[in-house]
């Protein structure tokens, strides 16, 4: 037996005792299912996305119905996982799949990653978890496993590493079993050989691990080589009135919460008021609140909310981009920190129903 068949025997082994096998996208398992899962999970840990998945499948159980919804529902069924553009995605492939391929999946490594959104690694999970077929992944957890295992001493990020990993991953990979052998791959990365005090212990290959063997285990995988984030600063308009409620944008398709709703951003206080003095509309009251922090991957984005109240005898006028929103459920996506923003708005003002 070969080094590599000794690595997927010992992990399919320990996979039947300790693989996760109660997962909501493992049930009732379909191309569909699986597919949505691995887009939610990209960059996304796993008990973060359970709620999100059931949620989702209870309104979107079939990729027809995905397809057929507006990409603002759809976006509101996204809310709060961050990565919004993975949702618009979602909405373009299941749309590509209906109006393309009759409603099937693609069932080739190419035809998958045809898909607004999916890479090889995802394809690569869609076809061996749903179909069976053997196909290579490379998640992050899996890039953790590689590394570890393999001592490999550059940043998972650079393309000439992604090449040695594609190939590893390659010569690991099993004939046959391949669903579970990529589940347990994933399972190990996630459960056992963690970015933190891995569990070397019970790892089921760590006396073929390299890192484990030289003692080096926080050594691998290399970092990211660090660059300063640097802070961005906006203002945001929480603009309100008495009867309309508050005033809510539609944000750009692509870009930073590209097709959610949001207040309208400003550089700063004077250009947010000079805005609502052009819409015509009577400014009574102003208050600026406490900077909300919001962190994206290449910088910080350093909120200041500005809650302008506004009254005016005309009709306030009904935009094709723009939403006045009273409370309640709303059926548009909206970014985290301006979710954050309306419950300390709404709860403010309950606070003051309550003391009149």
């Amino acid at each position: 037996m070969s080094d590599h068949d000794s690595f997927s025997v010992a992990l399919l082994e320990w996979f039947d005792v300790h693989g996760r096998k109660d997962l909501p996208w493992q049930q009732d398992v379909t191309p569909y299912r699986v597919w949505v899962s691995e887009v939610m999970l990209q960059q996304t840990q796993v008990d973060t996305v359970k709620p999100y998945f059931i949620r989702f499948m209870a309104r979107f159980p079939t990729v027809e119905l995905l397809a057929q919804a507006s990409q603002d529902e759809v976006l509101s069924y996204w809310s709060g996982l961050g990565y919004y553009a993975r949702g618009r995605n979602l909405h373009k492939a299941a749309q590509y799949v209906v109006n393309t391929c009759d409603g099937i999946f693609p069932d080739t490594l190419d035809g998958m990653m045809a898909l607004p959104g999916v890479g090889r690694s995802t394809a690569g999970a869609v076809l061996s978890l749903a179909l069976g077929q053997r196909q290579v992944i490379l998640d992050g957890n899996v890039k953790r496993v590689l590394a570890r295992y393999f001592a490999i001493a550059e940043w998972p990020g650079q393309l000439r590493t992604q090449k040695v990993m594609w190939s590893r991953a390659e010569a690991l990979t099993p004939a046959t079993q391949v669903n579970r052998y990529n589940q347990a791959m994933m399972d190990l990365g996630a459960t056992v050989c963690t970015r933190s005090r891995p569990q070397c212990a019970v790892c089921p290959v760590s006396q073929g691990c390299q890192a484990f063997v030289r003692s080096e285990q926080a050594r691998f995988p290399v970092s990211k080589p660090q660059k300063t984030r640097p802070v961005r600063y906006a203002y945001m308009a929480l603009i309100t009135h008495p009867e309309q409620g508050l005033y809510l944008q539609k944000r750009p398709p692509a870009g930073i919460w590209g097709g959610l709703w949001c207040f309208p951003e400003f550089q700063d206080k004077a250009e947010a008021m000079k805005w609502v003095e052009q819409k015509g509309w009577d400014c009574q009251d102003d208050d600026e609140w406490e900077p909300v922090p919001h962190t994206f991957s290449h910088f910080h984005l350093q909120i200041r909310p500005v809650l302008i109240k506004i009254k005016t005898e005309r009709a306030v006028m009904e935009e094709p981009l723009a939403l006045w929103y009273k409370g309640g459920g709303l059926s548009v996506g909206v970014a985290a920190p301006v979710s954050l923003l309306l419950d300390k708005f709404f709860k403010h003002e309950r606070s003051e129903g309550d003391q009149e």
